[in-house]
Parts: C-alpha cells; sequence; structure tokens
C-alpha cells in the first residue's frame, strides 16, 4: 500500500473531527477524516476549490436541512 504525505489542516484544531489533506501531485488531492482515516475521498483541485466557494456562498446550506 501506497503511504501518502498527510498535512492536518489548519482549522480542525485539537479535537477528533481532524481534516487531513494529501496532495501526491498537482492534478490530485486526496481528503480524509481522523475518525475514519481508511475512508479516503480523491478529487481534483478545480473540484474542491469549486466546493470550498460554494460552502462559503451557501449555496450548499439547504443540505443540512430535513
Amino acid at each position: 500500500m501506497h503511504t501518502h504525505q498527510w498535512q492536518k489542516s489548519s482549522y480542525s484544531g485539537e479535537g477528533n473531527a481532524c481534516l487531513y489533506v494529501s496532495a501526491p501531485d498537482s492534478a490530485t488531492i486526496r481528503l480524509r477524516e481522523s475518525d475514519e482515516p481508511d475512508t479516503i475521498l480523491t478529487t481534483t483541485p478545480t473540484t474542491l476549490a469549486a466546493l470550498i466557494h460554494s460552502t462559503k456562498a451557501g449555496r450548499l446550506d439547504h443540505l443540512g436541512t430535513a
């Protein structure tokens, strides 16, 4: 199994719910959560940037409501 260089998000703080990021090359970003380290989301920088932009703009707020 290939090991990745993981970096903890500076927004994660000291709690248990920490986000880790790995960028093995310029076209790939991997994300994992500290409670489920074997579950890895793989995306591209462009797609991740669009997700972050949409989240900050509030376009995904309706997804958290029942």
